[in-house]
């Protein structure tokens, strides 16, 4: 049976919905901004997270037709029908952000008013998650930063973000620690702040001094390729990954993906997505978004699932500070499945 046919049916009723502002100042540069999406209905009520990164995007419109008996299925065909922003959204992308965060609150709360958890209804046993920390080096970048995280959590595990300022010593130092699971070449994004041009000689450097470490995002041009060809193998999508279809364009086949729930918008295009990888034995990832609230959870949530072993980049966010601090949860991460629903009590 298809994954997605085990909740397409399930029944919620919405009598209202409300909207929250979620703000975390990252930096004087930057301050994340995201909407907390609540529907009310039956004496339940049902919570996402749109996940939009420009703040002059947000909050959703507060009138949408959402009122009324659906079928999970149903809703959802309804949301693909609404004009989900007030203003063209400046990135495309942010249209599956913000539907998502609307369609995981819906299988919240349908999930609730049936008295049923996500783990029952798809019946899929609940496992520790592993998990990696993503950070990019701060100016002049040095291993340094890597290290007093380790010498906290030794065990830390990281997925980090490689620059054209890094050097060959650099990246031997951070060989060294023996901690880097995968490097996010950030290739795949334009006119963002985290933007890295495709870099022959970076590339060179990283696939070469980190043999072990999964590639993510790189760009494929006609310097980069013959450089990328032979670690084929380890390279991975994220940005560009919204649908199946988007798997299936990649320019190698893929032995590992990230999966972001938010880039996929709909319960069905996510859970199609599993189903393909499980046919393929292609072993996903979860990834994050400086979630602020819920969908934090909801990631983990779905690791846990569908994807408990691999290297999830989904710390708790106390790992997203710029210093490390004594306390935080270690990977892996216990299950903490609420009783009912669509989250994640931890």
């Amino acid at each position: 049976m298809a994954l997605y046919d085990a909740v397409s049916d399930l029944t919620l009723e919405i009598d209202s919905y409300s909207l929250e502002r979620l703000e975390y100042v990252v930096s004087p540069e930057f301050t994340r901004v995201t909407t907390l999406v609540r529907l009310r209905g039956g004496g339940e009520e049902g919570i996402g997270e749109d996940v939009t990164y420009t703040a002059e995007d947000h909050p959703p419109p507060d009138d949408l037709p959402l009122t009324g008996s659906h079928r999970l299925d149903s809703y959802s065909q309804l949301l693909g029908g609404l004009e989900l922003f007030l203003a063209e959204p400046q990135m495309k992308a942010s249209r599956d952000y913000r539907r998502w965060a609307f369609e995981s609150a819906a299988l919240d709360l349908a999930l609730r008013q049936a008295g049923r958890s996500l783990a029952d209804v798809v019946d899929r046993e609940p496992r520790p998650v592993t998990f990696v920390t993503s950070r990019r080096l701060v100016d002049p970048p040095s291993a340094d930063q890597i290290r007093r995280w380790l010498d906290i959590y030794p065990a830390l595990r990281f997925k980090l973000d490689p620059t054209s300022n890094w050097t060959d010593e650099l990246v031997a130092d951070l060989a060294a620690t023996g901690a880097v699971d995968s490097v996010d070449l950030k290739g795949q994004y334009e006119g963002t702040v985290v933007d890295q041009p495709p870099d022959p000689e970076l590339y060179r450097r990283v696939t070469e001094a980190l043999p072990a470490a999964w590639i993510e995002d790189p760009n494929v041009t006609e310097e980069t390729r013959p450089i990328l060809e032979p670690h084929a193998e380890r390279i991975t999508w994220d940005a560009p990954i919204h649908s199946v279809a988007d798997i299936e364009a990649v320019p190698w086949p893929p032995r590992s993906i990230n999966i972001k729930p938010s880039r996929f918008g709909s319960v069905r295009r996510l859970f199609e997505a599993y189903d393909y990888c499980a046919e393929r034995s292609i072993e996903p990832y979860g990834g994050g978004q400086w979630e602020l609230g819920p969908g934090r959870g909801h990631i983990q949530y779905l690791a846990s699932l569908f994807h408990p072993d691999t290297p999830n980049d989904v710390a708790p966010g106390g790992y997203n500070a710029p210093e490390p601090r004594p306390g935080l949860p270690e990977s892996p991460l216990e299950p903490a499945l609420s009783p009912t629903g669509f989250r994640w009590a931890g």
